[in-house]
């Protein structure tokens, strides 16, 4: 079955929250359907899971495109998903084929070469507070995740990373896995982050052993951990 999703004009009062009410793409007028959006009126008109259902071109049998692109920047987030440079763990993490990963990283790839310019000069984050503003969307997100932010000599940010989703313990977080992509872009530094979908910022014991492993970790490698960040809604707590 076909469904797109669109807003309903219906809101409570006491909840601004958006409410969204599925339609059968059959139902839709056929110039409602990305394609033919896209042929009339051009991308501007196009919402950001019509552009990348466009990409996908196809779903599964399981799941129709434009349910699963509306799925994949629900879950993954419009930000993160354009930062994602392995389609393995994309695929993984989405449950997704391996093909359709491949086609968002290939997708976010060509936009960065396209359009990054010298001129772009990347972010400076020295420390926690930095690092909160620059992933401050976090805390609006209902599923946990674990963000790498890989940084130069001069603290210029040059990749940012998701590094796992869902909930963290220190068998799943392997210092491997937070400083592979530090090797890969030759990073001096790297900061990490989590949200807490509860908004509850005290770190948990699996926090502090998780940190503990990854400094002692950087130390060995000579890649310093600058902080690790707790990040709520409009707030942040520092471990380091």
């Amino acid at each position: 079955m076909n469904i797109i999703n669109k807003k309903s004009q219906k809101t409570s009062p006491k909840n601004k929250k958006e409410v969204f009410v599925s339609y059968k793409i059959k139902e839709l007028k056929n110039e409602d359907r990305p394609r033919e959006k896209l042929l009339a009126l051009g991308p501007n008109h196009l919402k950001t899971q019509e552009l990348l259902a466009l990409i996908l071109n196809v779903g599964t049998k399981n799941e129709d495109v434009l349910t699963m692109s509306t799925r994949l920047l629900k879950e993954y987030g419009e930000k993160e998903i354009i930062y994602q440079k392995n389609p393995n763990s994309l695929a993984k993490d989405l449950n997704i084929p391996l093909t359709k990963a491949c086609q968002i990283v290939a997708c976010f790839e060509l936009g960065r070469r396209f359009y990054q310019t010298k001129n772009n000069c990347p972010p400076i984050i020295r420390n926690s507070t930095q690092a909160f503003q620059y992933l401050k969307n976090m805390g609006t997100k209902q599923r946990e995740e674990l963000r790498g932010l890989y940084l130069n000599n001069h603290y210029q940010l040059i990749h940012d990373e998701i590094i796992s989703l869902g909930t963290l313990t220190s068998t799943v977080v392997e210092p491997r896995e937070v400083f592979r992509p530090a090797f890969e872009y030759a990073a001096a530094a790297v900061i990490i982050a989590h949200n807490h979908p509860s908004n509850i910022l005290k770190p948990s014991a699996a926090d502090l052993k998780i940190t503990k492993k990854l400094k002692a970790a950087g130390q060995i490698l000579n890649i310093e951990l600058l902080d690790h960040i707790i990040i709520g809604q409009n707030k942040f707590f520092s471990i380091i």
